[in-house]
């Protein structure tokens, strides 16, 4: 009880006209701005405003300092006022309790964001108020102020509400201060730290003139390891943000310098930034360089190192890729082009190319998405398929064990577009995309694969931003950025000297150890030979990550990370040089752990894509064959990309896969539902593969078996599949074959005993008459009296269906009597839902009636 006085020494008066005499202790849950309300002290709000901002309670001034949002919003009406507030905050800014300062200084960032919505002078009262608050508590004494400060400067900025000018000219002068060789220890790291943060969301030009010569400064402070540490963790973003002559000229001697640390801790960090820096350095430097430099890691004395090494080795390998000898080249809107393939990325996913993927992400398909959300009992969503978490925190390159932050709704599908003119009917868009490669664009800059408007991809990995505290969307997206970027970086057309006069060396100039070159011979687009150069060693080592000993050396993971990063490196060698890949592929495909099979077949299909359609028949073929016999944490991996795969095969040899489709309806363990939710997904878009007749005699047994699986999430997305199945048939001219599936669908679900059978079936009309996937003159003589019986079903939850199905059909179907007069009882049904559904316009968009399933 001794620490009530705190509380009270103002007297139970001010805690009355506070507000707080009926809460006790409890007040997180009361109206923060109560003390604005009239008491007995007949003030102004402002007045109260005041005498409780500066009262001598520090409880008082922590609420108040709690509340400041609240007080705004009370305010922000009149002008006169809000200037007022606006000073009580900075004066308030200057308490000598620090948390009453933390309080205040956690408001920040929400009453920014209510400035930037609400006040048209945002900028100048930001700028005048709060900026000064923000800069001065990075200085403050107290650590729990500063590092609320360094958390509040950091959201600011990724909201976009610090102007360029206030972070030239207020905080990055504080950053610069604090970094000074004379500045307190603790002061200095925690700036470092802060300063390599904030430095991803400045400009290139800020960055290089205010940032960068200090930082070179710290990666060479000698008296305290923790910032030498701190930048060389964040070496690779300082490197992309400056570009290549920054790199070259004033980073990189410091990188060296760090891969040489007397601190394993450092040279770890150097490693795993190892790909960054590759990627903003002209190919030169990263073949005469930076692999020696590398290769001095990957043979480090500590472990640690080697094992960081071991895990950048795949990705690094994917900076030397060349499109004129991989057979690939990167458009300007960032599609990766071959004669037979297009990889349209205008969404992020799990895909594998170069290593990335993400495992919470249905399958690709051509021309169309799959937006599917179908309703359950209880009202949620969907849940995405099946993937296994893991614990440890160091597998940030295996996807296979992702358990990604990145949302379902946010990464959407990455959908790829594959047009082989073998399969895929779309090759009228293929002779247009490549018609629009070769024309030119004034604002294509040969270093920055991109282009003015930014293509999908930049999009992808800009929404990505707020998720690289991930590791392994940090890898993924990592790998990705390589091989585009290094993609243009080696082109035919930016063959002539860099800027900074950087040429090749000669052969004398190698370092001692001088590394064997694999050359690739290949005609480039002029006509001319070009050569794909990859080190030597570096392929040595990264062929012998499957060798068991590296498991006992280096770490007992050592092959999923080399599976993980293998269509990067399968990529960048070129289909030519695959013999070099061929063997470590089996071996990786035949590996006693689960987990490294598993990482190959979520990947199988992208580097299918990579080897073409004659080696992937040959040497891929017999392993997808495998995957599909092995584990359900192996299986998975192939059926979630099973459309990708098949599409690539001959139609001969696809059509043998129709055998094996049922048997992905068999599980190792029955409850794992999510399995068949995502074999219902790829039938949806296997669909289009097969002839209308394949489709009837095989997949439409599976799509009746999964309408009656046990799980709603599975049931409704087979009801999907089922309406698909029916717009293939009629599609195709095969009206018989869509009457008998009409008399099945009515036999099984119709006249089922059961209510959810009946509800299925007033769904799958409706979905009908959504997607008009058939005529509605046959929609009428064979549905829609099967439909109409049960208008009077005693189960409210199918009537809902029933009503909903019936008013969408009318502006569809031909004038009935029938129809109109089963609408008009609906209309008067006595569940209230059910009369809502029957009332609405058919033509107005009809809200979700998930919730009242």
């Amino acid at each position: 009880m001794a620490g009530l006085s705190l509380y009270f020494e103002d007297g139970h008066d001010d805690l009355d006209d506070f507000g707080f005499d009926d809460y006790g202790s409890e007040c997180d849950g009361i109206r923060i701005t109560a003390f604005l309300d009239a008491g007995q002290d007949n003030l102004t709000p402002l007045g109260r405003l005041e005498k409780y901002a500066f009262s001598e309670n520090v409880f008082n001034r922590q609420i108040v300092a709690r509340g400041l949002l609240d007080v705004l919003r009370e305010f922000s009406d009149n002008e006169n006022d809000f200037i007022s507030v606006m000073e009580t905050v900075a004066r308030m800014s200057e308490d000598g309790e620090p948390t009453v300062r933390a309080e205040l200084m956690e408001q920040v960032p929400n009453i920014a964001m209510f400035l930037h919505e609400s006040r048209p002078n945002f900028p100048a009262a930001f700028s005048r108020y709060l900026v000064p608050i923000v800069v001065r508590y990075l200085t403050d004494p107290n650590n729990q102020v500063r590092k609320t400060s360094q958390a509040a400067l950091l959201v600011l900025l990724e909201q976009g509400l610090i102007s360029k000018a206030d972070m030239e000219t207020k905080v990055c002068p504080v950053l610069l201060d604090l970094t000074e060789p004379s500045s307190d220890d603790d002061y200095k790291i925690e700036a470092v730290a802060i300063m390599c943060k904030v430095v991803t969301m400045l400009s290139k030009d800020t960055v290089e003139h205010l940032l960068l010569p200090r930082f070179c400064d710290l990666c060479s402070d000698a008296r305290l390891f923790q910032v030498r540490k701190v930048c060389a963790a964040n070496f690779g973003e300082f490197c992309s943000i400056v570009g290549q002559e920054a790199t070259e000229k004033l980073l990189m001697p410091k990188f060296f310098d760090l891969c040489s640390d007397s601190l394993w801790g450092i040279r770890k960090a150097c490693a795993e930034c190892f790909m960054m820096v590759s990627n903003s350095t002209s190919p030169e430097v990263r073949r005469a360089k930076l692999s020696p430099l590398f290769i001095s890691l990957i043979s480090d004395q500590s472990r640690w190192v080697r094992q960081a090494a071991f895990q950048s080795l795949g990705r690094f390998i994917s900076t030397f890729a060349n499109p004129s000898s991989t057979g690939f080249h990167f458009r300007e809107d960032g599609a990766l082009l071959e004669s037979s393939y297009t990889f349209c990325y205008s969404h992020f996913s799990d895909c594998s190319l170069n290593s990335l993927n993400c495992s919470d992400i249905s399958g690709c398909h051509t021309g169309r998405t799959i937006a599917h959300t179908p309703p359950n009992q209880d009202g949620r969503a969907t849940p995405s398929p099946e993937h296994v978490s893991t614990a440890d925190s160091e597998e940030m390159h295996n996807f296979d064990d992702i358990h990604t932050s990145v949302p379902r709704e946010m990464c959407g599908g990455f959908i790829r577009t594959f047009s082989n003119s073998n399969t895929n009917p779309t090759t009228t868009n293929n002779a247009k995309n490549a018609k629009d490669t070769e024309q030119t664009d004034e604002n294509f800059n040969s270093f920055n694969y991109w282009r003015s408007p930014l293509p999908d991809i930049k999009e992808v990995l800009d929404c990505l931003q707020p998720h690289m505290d991930d590791p392994d969307v940090q890898a993924q997206v990592q790998v990705l950025s390589a091989a585009l970027k290094a993609a243009q970086l080696d082109s035919p057309e930016d063959d002539s000297p860099t800027d900074d006069g950087l040429t090749e060396p000669e052969p004398q100039e190698q370092p001692e150890d001088d590394i064997d070159i694999v050359s690739v011979e290949s005609k480039s687009e002029e006509g001319k030979e070009d050569s794909n150069v990859i080190p030597q060693q570096l392929l040595d080592q990264y062929l012998s990550m499957t060798d068991p000993a590296r498991a006992q050396t280096v770490d007992t993971e050592i092959a999923k990370h080399c599976a993980f990063s293998l269509p990067g490196v399968a990529l960048t060698l070129g289909r030519q040089n695959w013999h070099c890949l061929k063997d470590t592929y089996e071996t990786l495909a035949t590996d006693v752990q689960w987990k490294v099979r598993r990482t190959l077949a979520f990947s199988i299909h992208e580097l299918a894509v990579i080897l073409g359609d004659q080696l992937t028949a040959a040497d891929l073929v017999p392993i997808f064959n495998g995957f599909l016999k092995d584990l359900d944490e192996v299986r998975i991996g192939v059926l979630k990309h099973l459309y990708d795969f098949l599409k690539l095969l001959h139609a001969d040899k696809r059509r043998e896969y129709l055998y094996q489709l049922q048997e992905f309806m068999v599980t190792d363990n029955s409850r794992n539902w999510r399995f068949r939710y995502e074999l219902a997904e790829q039938l949806i878009l296997i669909i289009e593969l097969y002839s209308h007749n394949d489709v009837f005699d095989y997949l439409r047994q599976i799509a009746l078996t999964l309408c009656s699986d046990k799980v709603s999430e599975v049931r409704w997305i087979s009801y999907k599949l089922v309406v698909e199945i029916l717009q293939k048939l009629y599609a195709c001219g095969a009206d018989d074959l869509g009457l008998n599936f009409i008399n099945e669908l009515t036999v099984r679900f119709c006249h089922c005993p059961k209510w959810v059978g009946r509800q299925a079936f007033a769904f799958i009309c409706q979905a009908i008459v959504e997607e008009d996937c058939m005529p509605m003159e046959q929609f009428g003589q064979h549905l829609l009296p099967s439909l109409l019986s049960l208008s009077s079903d005693p189960v409210a939850n199918v009537r809902v269906l029933v009503a909903k199905a019936l008013r969408q059909s009318e502006p569809c179907c031909a004038y009935s009597d029938e129809l109109e007069e089963t609408v008009m009882a609906l209309q008067s049904d006595k569940d209230r839902d059910v009369r809502f559904f029957a009332s609405l316009d058919p033509n107005k968009c009809l809200m979700d009636t998930a919730p009242l399933i």
